[in-house]
């Protein structure tokens, strides 16, 4: 006999459906309707960062979730308030690195992995969804940062400093400050650890090498000025009795303790001048980096070296940093070229830096190009020989000679930039653009610096996902598949098919996070749309069958029933991998919803077998809960392994009541009664919260993709799932082919690029004067005149919307003899031939890695290779390499190239050496 099966609300409120089931702390206040909610946080989203304030972490998966939910952004209202968007309780398990501690993941990125709201904000969410059971908010401080223009950021990663007594430097307790915090809090803290008296006189030591220390003179300086970093030893030292300090060998006179910012040892080590290795301060690689390259640009430290800077500091630049910065770094390269020192700490040029520009202040890893930007601007502002930059206004060529506008463009520059990094750094461009429907041409000259250079792209890419198959027997295949870069979903089925024979019409692709499904992707969605990171599952599913009839598909999550202590509720956790199943509409129904299922997870679940099976239904069916057994299924599981444990837990539970019994036609068709391993319920796409409860009745209405959880006790995971064989999956061939080796491209290659005509794109046009408006203008970049020192940047990182990506390709650039007079579109410019004298390299994924530097001594001309404090000889078939990141070129001199110089009247300093 079947009973009528519907799908029907809970009773109360639409509010109350979406109620998440295993919510966790809070989530009880009523929640408002979705216009309420955007309404209320839209402006606290909005707030600008104080110092002092609280802001919270929030998984950007969820957040975003949220806000489709409730249609937060107005391009994306589509689905607003629909049940299945609900996202549930706030879960922030995807920032953890260790879900025990709780402790963050490294290199998590704002906005890509995690939003921040401010208190209020946080404090609304959780009222209105709860936040995940046993998970503690992250709270982060707003730090400020910076000296003249202020600048305020939410401190995401605190400072791990490892603390100890002098007397007993074995025993290191680590501890977290922030970058804000002083010296004084350092002191306060350490005295509570080590239970020094407050009577007691103590004084503090930072160690920043192997046996060289500083010590920590100014409570009042913050962590950030005293320029301590992450993972840096702090000691500290109690006065004797008697008023002396201790006579420690670690504390002894003559060990390194100093208190010059650059110090490396006390016991002076000669060696050649310029070989110099930088401490690391912690991720500050980028930073020495930059520097190498620029301590080996000769005319620049030579500039340094014979203090001709110290007569053209300009402190009352307005844009400048009152000389400072040429001062510091002016200090950093006497100690470099001094010969006594075999490496420095740069911690005083580090702060400085950090005070003028609050994006190196920290210690993360940062981009060595983007320091010298940075560097090059701030010298050249600060030794700007003219004090009063008058104002100019900007003329168009109006066809006037190319040489004309270039020599007044170049004379107008140094009207209002005249330094050492104008004489040696600066080049000018010409830009052509043209209007499409007028033709009206400009052109103007504008100066530049270093020269960034695009590299080709490729045009594919290679793609790690797993195949799972829609026989259950198989188990998931893990592929590499190559893709077109800018390609669509259906090419990646495509080429899976072609590899593993599924069809690709009946592939779905999703991208499966936290034994969920993320996103469901469409197939004509781009390929852009999936990271490097994302864990990429296809599903093959059934869309048709031989008689036509209409198939549905929906996702399915494992969730195991839990209990909680505090309060005795019933809540939920996710578990497992979440399946994709077909159904014939006519078929959907609870009874066959199982079939369905125990069939597809058949491979990692144990079942009894037909003969196995001593009772019959007696017409009350199998119960459809948790703990409904029929007289039978004790007899029968104790033929299972561990049959003694499956019948101790099964003999607990209660007898069948008979109105909460169905049939069900197994994965076998067989047709005994038992237990039911599972059951259902109606979720929202997360897999977090019930939409509604799933009550007996006849066809099931769902929609594509709607969310079913199966819902499992405690000791039925246990016994009946297998983890190990659930989790286990097979490598294709094309896992184990080696990698196709790389493209390698010239440096002309990146120059033809950057000098290639393009059409402006629709979102970024160019206002014609002649039309009147915004036209996709065709664009081209020329070189017209080079500098003494030509600085290359070949930009390895890409950025879009959903992908950030580092270009490995290897380029090929001449170590000698670059002539980049064929670049040079003035017709009547000298010879530009160059020899590389430093390479910056970066190591690794962008946002991560490492950063070291090649560099030709100008002292012996012999090459050499810098990392960190580390400096070896290196020879010239080590420098061409995938790292190559930032090039330097010096030109060279007229005698040597035999080429004409151009007539000096007609230049007039357009020519840059």
């Amino acid at each position: 006999m079947r009973t009528r099966v519907d799908i029907r609300p809970r009773r109360g409120s639409r509010t109350d459906m979406a109620e998440a089931e295993g919510s966790g702390g809070g989530g009880s206040g009523a929640r408002p309707d979705m216009a309420v909610q955007r309404a209320e946080l839209g402006p606290l989203l909005a707030m600008a960062l104080m110092p002092g304030e609280s802001w919270y972490l929030v998984d950007s998966r969820w957040f975003k979730q949220w806000k489709k939910y409730v249609g937060f952004d107005s391009w994306d209202m589509f689905g607003a308030g629909d049940l299945s968007l609900f996202p549930g309780p706030v879960d922030n398990s995807g920032l953890f690195g260790d879900p025990e501690t709780q402790s963050l993941k490294e290199h998590l990125i704002d906005e890509l992995d995690y939003v921040l709201v401010p208190a209020e904000a946080w404090n609304k969410l959780v009222m209105w969804y709860g936040c995940m059971d046993g998970q503690q908010p992250i709270v982060r401080k707003v730090v400020e940062y910076g000296l003249f223009v202020k600048h305020y950021k939410v401190e995401v990663y605190l400072l791990e400093l490892k603390l100890c007594e002098s007397s007993d430097p074995d025993n290191v307790i680590s501890c977290h400050f922030s970058k804000a915090d002083t010296v004084a809090t350092i002191e306060k803290e350490m005295r509570k650890l080590f239970n020094i008296p407050t009577e007691k006189e103590t004084r503090l030591w930072n160690r920043y090498m192997s046996n060289t220390y500083e010590q920590l003179c100014k409570l009042d300086s913050t962590v950030q000025d005293a320029g301590l970093y992450q993972g840096q030893m702090v000691l500290i030292e109690v006065k004797n009795e008697d008023g002396t300090w201790p006579g420690q060998p670690i504390l002894a006179k003559g060990s390194g303790f100093v208190c010059n910012s650059y110090s490396c040892r006390d016991n002076v080590s000669l060696s050649q001048p310029g070989l110099c290795g930088l401490s690391n301060l912690g991720n500050t690689c980028f930073m020495n980096s930059a520097l190498q390259c620029l301590s080996n640009t000769p005319p620049l430290t030579d500039y340094f070296l014979e203090d001709k800077y110290e007569a053209e500091i300009n402190q009352n630049n307005p844009l400048g940093m009152r000389g400072e910065i040429a001062e510091a770094y002016a200090e950093l390269i006497k100690q470099m070229w001094s010969g006594r020192q075999s490496h420095v700490a740069p911690r005083m040029f580090k702060t400085q830096v950090g005070r003028f520009a609050p994006q190196f202040s920290g210690y993360q890893q940062q981009d060595s190009q983007e320091l010298l930007a940075f560097l090059l601007d701030g010298l050249h502002e600060d030794l700007n020989r003219v004090k009063k930059k008058p104002y100019l206004e900007l003329k168009d060529a109006s066809g006037r000679p190319d040489s004309a506008v270039a020599k007044e463009a170049w004379e107008n520059h140094r009207l209002r930039n005249d330094s050492i990094i104008v004489d040696i750094f600066h080049g000018l461009f010409k830009s052509t653009l043209v209007c499409p429907k007028c033709s009206k041409v400009s052109v103007t000259f504008d100066p530049f610096c270093y020269l960034t250079l695009p590299l080709p792209l490729r045009r594919d890419r290679l793609m790690e996902v797993t195949l799972v198959y829609a026989d259950p027997k198989r188990r998931p295949v893990q592929y590499r598949v190559v893709v077109p870069m800018m390609g669509a979903i259906s090419d990646l089925c495509e080429s899976l098919s072609r590899l593993s024979g599924a069809p690709a019409e009946n592939m779905v692709v999703t991208d499966v996070y936290n034994h969920r499904f993320h996103k469901i992707f469409h197939m004509d969605e781009g390929l852009n749309h999936i990271m490097p990171k994302d864990d990429i599952f296809v599903y093959e599913v059934c869309k048709q069958s031989v008689d036509s009839s209409e198939y549905i598909t929906l996702s399915v999550y494992f969730r195991e029933k839990t209990m909680r202590q505090s309060n005795n509720a019933s809540g939920t956790v996710l578990f497992g991998q979440p399946l994709l199943i077909s159904v014939p509409k006519h078929k959907l129904t609870v009874d066959h919803l199982y079939s369905v299922v125990l069939e597809q997870i058949s491979r990692y679940v144990k079942l009894p077998l037909a003969e196995e099976y001593s009772a019959t239904c007696t017409g009350k069916g199998t119960c459809n809960g948790s703990n409904g057994v029929v007289e039978g299924d004790i007899e029968e599981m104790e033929h299972q392994d561990g049959g003694e444990e499956v019948k101790d837990k099964l003999a607990e539970a209660d007898a069948c009541h008979s109105e909460g019994c169905m049939p069900v036609e197994s994965a076998r068709d067989l047709q005994p009664c038992k237990k039911q391993l599972f059951t259902f319920s109606l979720v929202n796409s997360s897999g977090t919260s019930e939409i509604n409860s799933i009550v007996e009745g006849k066809i099931l209405k769902l929609n594509a993709f709607s969310a079913l959880a199966i819902d499992w006790d405690s000791d039925t995971r246990r016994l009946l799932f297998d983890e190990q064989e659930a989790q286990a999956f097979e490598k294709h061939g094309s896992m184990l082919q080696p990698q196709k080796k790389k493209a390698v491209v010239a440096l002309r290659d990146c120059i033809e690029l950057f000098t290639t005509m393009e059409t402006l794109g629709e979102h970024d046009p160019w206002y014609c004067p002649n039309c009147k408006k915004h036209q996709q203008a065709t664009k081209k970049f020329d070189l017209w005149s080079l500098p003494r020192i030509l600085v290359v940047h070949l930009k390895r990182f890409s950025y879009s919307r959903y992908w950030r990506d580092k270009l490995d390709t290897v380029v090929e650039f001449p170590v000698r003899g670059l002539n980049m007079s064929e670049f040079v579109c003035d017709p009547r410019a000298g010879s530009y031939v160059y020899d590389l004298i430093a390479v910056s390299n970066h190591y690794g994924a962008m946002g991560v890695g490492h950063y070291t530097a090649y560099a030709k001594n100008k002292v012996n001309d012999k090459w050499y290779y810098f990392d960190d404090s580390s400096v070896s000889m290196a020879s010239e078939d080590q420098i061409v390499t995938k790292a190559a990141y930032v090039l330097f070129y010096q030109r060279r001199s007229s005698e040597e190239h035999t080429a004409p110089s151009p007539p000096q009247e007609e230049y007039d300093g357009m020519d840059t050496n």
